[in-house]
């Protein structure tokens, strides 16, 4: 059965910029539901962002979808992602390329995103419970790599895990803004591009 709420919120998605037919049907067949707690699940379907537990929140849905977008992804990629959460943007990346390597620093959370790729039979994701910042160098090297949480500066590690002409899109403190923003290796160097201001939260290192 189509369900009206998502019909709304995919339209809502294409008025707002989300072009890739990809990703809109990814974010289609994705049941946001299941990421959310019970007493938030009838928001499920709404363009916001929502708690998750753990002062953690699940993305507003075009901003999972920008910057999905924003990682032209092909069906062959590999991809890192710094931050699972309750895994709704590594169920979403599933959908898209060949495997998906996700950390996520926070065991309870950890757990959680397990059980719901269990529940969706999604095969191609390696979960880690660690500190993303530490990146999963035995996993490099990375065709694109995501970041989930706000970050002051990417490190020199992380960008040495992406391959030639790799991307990473990650929110960057600049002052008191949070910037979304792409950065692209090209001949060894970093060209880097600016998507949009945004609020996440914020990028911590180590475990709990």
């Amino acid at each position: 059965m189509l369900d009206v709420r998502k019909i709304r919120l995919t339209l809502e998605l294409r008025e707002s910029g989300i072009f890739d037919s990809k990703v809109l049907s990814a974010i289609e067949k994705t049941p946001r539901e299941i990421f959310i707690p019970e007493n938030f699940r009838h928001q499920a379907y709404e363009n916001i962002a929502l708690p998750i537990g753990n002062n953690q929140t699940i993305s507003q849905p075009y901003i999972v979808a920008l910057m999905t977008q924003s990682l032209s992804l092909k069906h062959n990629h590999k991809v890192l992602e710094l931050g699972t959460g309750s895994g709704y943007q590594s169920s979403i990346l599933s959908l898209l390329v060949r495997r998906v390597y996700t950390i996520e620093r926070i065991k309870s959370l950890h757990v959680t995103a397990e059980n719901n790729f269990k529940k969706l039979k999604l095969t191609n994701i390696v979960t880690k419970y660690a500190d993303g910042n530490l990146g999963w160098t035995e996993q490099i090297p990375f065709d694109r790599i995501i970041y989930t949480a706000v970050t002051k500066t990417i490190s020199k590690n992380v960008f040495n895990h992406i391959k030639e002409n790799g991307i990473i899109v990650a929110p960057v403190l600049d002052g008191d803004r949070q910037i979304l923003k792409k950065y692209t290796k090209i001949d060894n160097s970093i060209k880097e591009e600016l998507i949009t201001d945004v609020k996440f939260v914020p990028n911590l290192s180590g475990t709990k």
